[in-house]
């Protein structure tokens, strides 16, 4: 059994059809709040969330510790938590990518631009579990630092099946509150 294939399939099997639904992203869409009060990424200076992360011209909206009940996120938001946080912190600490951190990206300034962060992350994380040790273990950049590598590959494609499912689930959302066509 080839289990890196496996686990690398997994997501890729859930990607395609997540693909598919994000063509066609407008910059309305990807910042669209759907509430008041949304947690989103915004022109740097613009937040008034506790937290304003990040290095470029637009920042992630943040809390720490977060607030009962957490705001809700937007499309926007949700995104750059799966490029940053998801993925591109894991990239640097597994498998040799830049340092990153939500306090150090230049976020996107619109949706073309988080989808190619996006598709670069992901092409690192797909690269980097074909020829990981599965049985090594995660090491001190993860919370649990004695558990496999497995087991942080299963929480990687969790945490991507979970969060870009909500994306859609949000597009989905504009498209009948809003009455715009794609």
């Amino acid at each position: 059994m080839d289990w890196n294939r496996a686990l690398r399939e997994q997501w890729e099997f859930h990607w395609q059809q997540v693909r598919r639904r994000l063509d066609g992203l407008t910059d309305e869409e990807y910042f669209w709040e759907p509430v008041k009060g949304a947690w989103n990424v915004r022109p740097r200076g613009t937040s008034t969330a506790p937290v304003q992360a990040g290095a470029g011209d637009f920042t992630i909206d943040y809390g720490f510790p977060e607030p009962v009940p957490a705001p809700f996120t937007t499309i926007a938001w949700r995104l750059g938590h799966v490029i940053v946080g998801v993925l591109a912190a894991r990239n640097a600490a597994h498998f040799g990518a830049p340092e990153a951190s939500y306090q150090s990206w230049v976020y996107a300034s619109g949706a073309a631009g988080a989808l190619e962060q996006l598709q670069e992350q992901l092409a690192v994380w797909l690269a980097g579990v074909d020829k990981l040790d599965l049985e090594r273990k995660a090491g001190p950049a993860e919370p649990y630092p004695d558990a496999p590598m497995a087991d942080l590959v299963l929480h990687i494609n969790r945490e991507l099946i979970h969060h870009m499912s909500e994306v859609c689930l949000l597009r989905d959302l504009y498209l009948h509150t809003k009455g715009t066509q794609r």
